[in-house]
């Protein structure tokens, strides 16, 4: 992965704009539950970070994902999880598809204005019976005369209570489970949309997550993105980049840990000696360091195949494993050096225990990832007959 003066250049807005609009307030919004979302979206949508790999004709720079890497790298320099998770499912997770099968009155209508920062977008497929499994979806998109008629139940949905629309998943047939699913735009404003109240996470605090009811809720078939049936691929195509997202959004956030535990470690004394001085501490630092930047190299190899029209299945699926499981390890292993004072709750070691524990549960569960490499490997035993 060779960066150019303009990677490095869009690095450095992202930070500039980390470090005035939203690490000042990390504090504030973790305790409140919440951000301003349209507010720091449009500021963002101004500077054009909302729309880094979108076409160019309806508002974003019409980059490569390499882009889109070093805007989810730096936006892991937030001091908490929950506002580059809200950004990611704006960037990464409900508009890739309609980006890339929208229709042109579709793009204009919704992707233009979420590009723009002028509207908040949340991505609905799970379900109260089925998160990892896609497939086991059971919310349904009726045909009745020029609109669809939706009709279920979407939980864990990041955005939701902000959002302007949904890029949702649905049943539009009764066929297989793999070819019976459509993603459909849904207006927020729809009648029969109810958003439950925020759900109380163990992590993630300043991001809003809460579950959506759809009660013969009716939006025109031309809301379809792409072609009928099509839904589940294209929501594996969209996991490819949220899984990259995920992956390169935690490398500075655990760097981060580390960086802010060496030097607690450096001016903590214990037994008339330096915390760090001891080699298990700076040893240990040390291997999680080498970590951090294996994961780095797996995700900039993925990235660099992905622009360049090559399947990353697996490479994605072993960074996404990678990065839920560090992420663990990482803080714990911190946190543990900090001692009482990092079983506090403003710790930055229990600020990624908490925040960091989604990784390995959101976008696929850590199971779902190894079944996913062990059938690129030809590893995985067939069902019996």
């Amino acid at each position: 992965m060779k960066f150019t003066q303009e990677h490095e250049e869009l690095r450095r807005t992202v930070r500039q704009f980390v470090e005035k609009e939203i690490n000042p307030h990390v504090k504030e919004w973790e305790a409140a539950g919440r951000f301003p979302i349209h507010e720091v979206f449009k500021k963002m949508g101004d500077l054009g970070l909302l729309g880094v790999t979108k076409p160019v004709e309806y508002g974003g720079m019409g980059l490569d994902y390499s882009y889109g890497m070093v805007m989810s790298e730096e936006m892991g320099t937030v001091h908490c999880g929950g506002v580059p998770l809200a950004v990611g499912v704006q960037t990464d997770m409900a508009t890739p598809a309609l980006a890339r099968f929208g229709s042109d009155q579709l793009r204009r209508d919704y992707l233009a204005p979420a590009i723009a920062g002028d509207m908040v977008a949340s991505i609905a497929v799970s379900e109260p019976q089925a998160g990892s499994d896609v497939a086991a979806v059971k919310t349904t998109a009726k045909k009745d005369g020029d609109d669809y008629v939706i009709n279920g139940t979407k939980m864990w949905i990041t955005n939701s209570p902000s959002a302007d629309f949904f890029c949702l998943l649905a049943n539009t047939s009764d066929d297989k489970p793999h070819i019976n699913k459509s993603l459909i735009v849904v207006p927020k404003d729809a009648a029969g949309i109810t958003v439950d109240k925020p759900l109380d996470k163990l992590g993630m605090r300043s991001s809003e997550t809460a579950q959506v009811f759809f009660d013969n809720v009716r939006v025109p078939q031309r809301n379809l993105i792409g072609q009928e049936g099509m839904g589940f691929m294209m929501q594996m195509m969209q996991f490819q980049e949220e899984r990259l997202f995920a992956a390169s959004n935690s490398l500075k956030g655990m760097e981060h840990v580390i960086n802010e535990t060496i030097e607690y470690a450096r001016e903590r004394k214990v037994f008339g000696m330096s915390l760090l001085d001891n080699q298990t501490v700076h040893f240990r630092l040390a291997e999680l360091q080498t970590e951090v930047e294996a994961l780095r190299a797996l995700t900039y190899r993925a990235c660099d195949l992905y622009i360049n029209g090559q399947d990353v299945l697996q490479l994605a699926s072993m960074a996404k494993l990678k990065v839920g499981r560090l992420a663990r390890e990482v803080a714990d292993s911190c946190l543990q050096f900090w001692g009482g004072n990092g079983f506090m709750w403003d710790n930055p070691a229990s600020q990624l225990y908490r925040d960091g524990r989604l990784g390995s549960i959101g976008g696929g569960a850590d199971e779902i990832m190894l079944g996913i490499i062990c059938k690129t490997m030809n590893t995985l035993p067939g069902k019996k007959k």
